[in-house]
């Protein structure tokens, strides 16, 4: 969760395909608006990760950001991870009610 909330914050979008899950991964990935300045991520906090199973995860995270000078936002989301070839893919999110 933490290399891809940097990969979103660095605008790695190399990396993001890279760690998607094909089953579940856009054709298409566009670059969050950041070369203009207007999106800056602020903080992640990970409240609480667990394994669903021998291969399977998931991460309830907060990541705060900002668009231009707008007030800060939160996305509060529990993710999906799965483990294949011993490396670990990102499946999906549920977006959760704010904390």
């Amino acid at each position: 969760m933490r290399s891809r909330y940097s990969a979103y914050a660095l605008g790695d979008m190399d990396y993001l395909r890279a760690s998607w899950h094909p089953d579940t991964r856009p054709e298409t990935l566009d670059a969050p608006d950041q070369a203009d300045g207007r999106l800056v991520w602020l903080g992640l906090r990970v409240h609480s990760h667990r394994g669903t199973g021998e291969d399977t995860a998931e991460v309830e995270f907060t990541a705060r950001y900002r668009i231009g000078g707008g007030s800060a936002r939160r996305m509060h989301e529990r993710s999906r991870f799965v483990r294949q070839g011993g490396r670990w893919y990102y499946l999906d999110a549920a977006e959760l009610p704010g904390e």
